[in-house]
């Protein structure tokens, strides 16, 4: 691998800032120099001086980013170990929703939602809200979830699409100081009481329809049957139902006592609970150390894990992203393609600390391959953000700058698996030459980013800019140890940051004394039992070595627990995959692949693998012996003998979790002889193709006797 780095550290850079002096990040630079002493000349320097010096550092973070609430003195332990987990802020008191709200213009856009086209409806209106009307919608909801019991600590769920009630729901629970737990609406109802009965919600918002692939689909037969499934299990929520289609209050398939959101806000207006004299809301500043919502794992084995994440910390880290990373401001217009069930929309929202415009989309993306780009320049929209899968299939049909001006882009952000090199070229060449493709790494863990944007920083093909300011991100070797760079290893965060989660769900004080032990011991055995008190992400990754300052990109390779290691020689999946884009990816091909997924299999007693390689072709081509040829020699000549798979298989489909991640993992799983009644098929999105693995498998192992 580190032949090909260093081959492609030669090449110049994609993209390159005309101006990095001006850049926010350099503005916070200058900050950091005039307030201690000091000469930082680049990123890389100051990124080094941000990881050494945690408290300095988020301490001005806080300052730059004005921040709303009391600071007081303390910052951090700057000794602590990640596995200490230690309290950030320990005086402080904040409010995220507070934060979100600070603009209260009557004229600025702060939510505009988009619906996907239908049959019935096929030019949808744009609704939007100013910051003054989504602040005194906000002001009702608050009254409305006090007024229904909702305090300070207490659950409050969505089962919803991607429309502005859902973001005024999860201000408002915010304002109180409740936490937000959030399911998307194309989870299935089993997936979705998976998460819900361990947080026991006291209150779920849902939508009655949602429109996805040109049509529009109920959602109150889901919404059934996930109250049917808890109803055993919790005590029954209150149910608020939006109809962000329809905009009908009430349908005769509604069960008694659920509530129309118009009748809920009424409500809210009526009492005005939760306000000041003068008609403020009443923010519940709490601890930094507060927890705002809670997320969950793919849990693809076993039920997902709650993930509780704290209100300052996701408050700090989305303020360093976006305003001194990303440099955005007020004038954007800001994008992403997620669901609610997607870390994506929380990293979304956050984007009104800023006081830009956000734009929700509901819908799919590709049915009406056009649409999105088609809002770039309807909308003027400055930020788009996306997965690496859906920039994939793009590619494969549409080229938007053939059809769309897309002269207001100035950066994509790309996430959910790694981003392959040749969709830098073809967002280069047929989206805009001219901005920052961001390929950006995090997760649900954190909420947030490890390594992504910074609008001061090129872009190299294939890589990640940057490691964020602030987290102290390395590889390691399988025994710990630090690598150079250029040298792939494990993705570890060797200093504590303040997106830590608090824990898994129960936290101390919200459940019986055994479910939070329990709790606890899960969270350490997540993230820092492998590497002695660093926090473990699982990932495979490639540090570079530092080029115009930037401190060293990353080049993904996949799940740790993914990598191939055949003859003891590790090495990512996404190093042939990378082949895979590169060589079979072209529609006009003699050999095309639509999809893939590499695992290894057990051999030799299990003292060596095998690398097996699965293909989905286009309909009616088949896996010929000349193909399989073609791929085995292009893997061959572009990588090493030891990457040619002993194994390549034609399949159905490559299954995906419900936020589009390729499950190599659980396919490994199955491969090397576990059992389907272990894999939770609500977490996926086409879990039925696991029965041809799962045959496969058995066929692959008797080949190994």
């Amino acid at each position: 691998m580190a032949s090909l780095l260093l081959s492609s550290q030669e090449e110049p850079p994609l993209f390159q800032p005309s101006d990095a002096e001006s850049s926010a990040t350099f503005r916070f630079l200058r900050r950091v120099n005039s307030v201690h002493g000091l000469n930082l000349q680049s990123y890389l320097e100051l990124y080094k001086w941000s990881t050494a010096h945690l408290d300095a550092f988020w301490g001005m973070v806080w300052d730059e980013t004005n921040v709303i609430g009391d600071k007081a003195s303390h910052v951090v332990d700057n000794d602590a170990l990640p596995s200490a987990n230690p309290v950030w802020f320990a005086d402080a008191r904040v409010n995220w929703a507070e934060n979100m709200l600070n603009c209260r213009s009557a004229i600025k856009i702060a939510l505009i939602e988009a619906t996907e086209p239908t049959v019935d409806n096929p030019s949808p209106t744009l609704k939007s809200v100013t910051y003054a009307q989504l602040y005194a919608l906000v002001a009702d909801v608050v009254s409305a979830l006090i007024l229904h019991g909702i305090k300070p600590g207490d659950r409050v769920a969505s089962y919803s699409s991607n429309c502005i009630e859902n973001v005024a729901a999860c201000l408002a629970t915010s304002a109180i100081g409740a936490i937000w737990v959030s399911a998307a609406a194309d989870f299935g109802p089993t997936g979705v009481m998976e998460r819900f009965e361990q947080v026991q919600p006291k209150i779920i918002f849902s939508v009655d329809a949602v429109a996805y692939n040109h049509k529009v689909h109920q959602h109150l037969p889901k919404l059934s049957e996930l109250l049917s499934g808890l109803a055993d299990k919790i005590l029954p929520p209150k149910i608020v139902v939006i109809s962000p289609l329809s905009q009908n209050q009430y349908s005769p398939s509604w069960e008694s006592g659920w509530v129309g959101w118009d009748v809920f806000v009424k409500e809210g207006q009526q009492h005005k609970l939760g306000r000041s004299p003068s008609g403020e809301i009443e923010w519940n500043r709490l601890s930094f150390n507060a927890p705002l919502w809670i997320l969950f794992s793919s849990g693809t084995t076993g039920r997902p894990k709650p993930i509780v994440h704290r209100a300052g910390g996701m408050l700090l880290q989305s303020n360093k992203e976006l305003g001194i990373c990303g440099g955005l401001h007020a004038d954007d217009v800001f994008f992403y393609y997620t669901t609610t069930g997607w870390m994506m929309w929380n990293f979304l929202v956050g984007g009104l600390s800023i006081g830009c415009t956000l734009v929700l989309y509901d819908g799919s993306p590709l049915r009406d391959v056009g649409y999105l780009w088609k809002l770039v320049d309807d909308l003027g929209i400055t930020i788009f953000g996306t997965s690496a899968k859906y920039l994939d299939h793009l590619s494969k049909k549409y080229r938007p700058r053939d059809h769309h001006s897309l002269k207001t882009l100035r950066q994509i952000y790309s996430t959910g698996s790694p981003l392959a090199p040749p969709l830098f070229d073809y967002v280069y060449e047929h989206i805009n030459p001219n901005l920052i493709l961001a390929s950006i790494t995090g997760g649900t863990d954190i909420c947030s980013l490890f390594a992504g944007m910074n609008s001061a920083l090129p872009v190299f093909r294939g890589e990640i800019q940057c490691r964020m300011l602030g987290m102290a991100v390395e590889s390691f070797s399988p025994t710990g140890t630090l690598n150079p760079p250029d040298e792939s290893g494990e993705l570890v965060c060797v200093r504590p940051f303040p997106c830590m989660p608090l824990g898994f769900w129960p936290l101390p004080g919200f459940g019986p004394a055994v479910d939070v032990s329990a709790a606890q011991k899960r969270f350490y055995q997540s993230y820092f039992a492998e590497f002695n008190g660093a926090w473990y992400h699982g990932d495979h990754i490639v540090i570079t070595r530092s080029k115009l300052g930037n401190g060293g990109g990353l080049v993904m390779l996949g799940r740790s627990d993914g990598v191939l290691n055949p003859g003891g020689i590790r090495f990512g999946s996404a190093e042939i995959y990378d082949v895979l884009d590169q060589c079979f990816s072209n529609s006009t091909a003699e050999y095309v692949i639509m999809d893939y997924l590499a695992v290894g299999q057990k051999i030799d007693g299990g003292v060596d693998e095998r690398v097996i390689l699965f293909l989905k072709l286009p309909p009616g081509d088949e896996l010929t012996p000349a193909f399989e040829t073609k791929v085995k020699a292009e893997i061959r000549s572009r990588r090493s003998p030891r990457h040619v798979p002993a194994r390549i298989i034609k399949v159905p489909d490559v299954p995906y979790t419900l936020n589009g991640k390729r499950v190599e993992v659980l396919v490994k799983k199955i491969i090397n002889g576990a059992p389907l009644s272990s894999v939770n098929l609500a977490t996926l999105s086409n879990g039925e193709c696991l029965n041809f693995y799962y045959d496969m498998g058995e066929k692959l192992r008797n080949e190994h006797a």
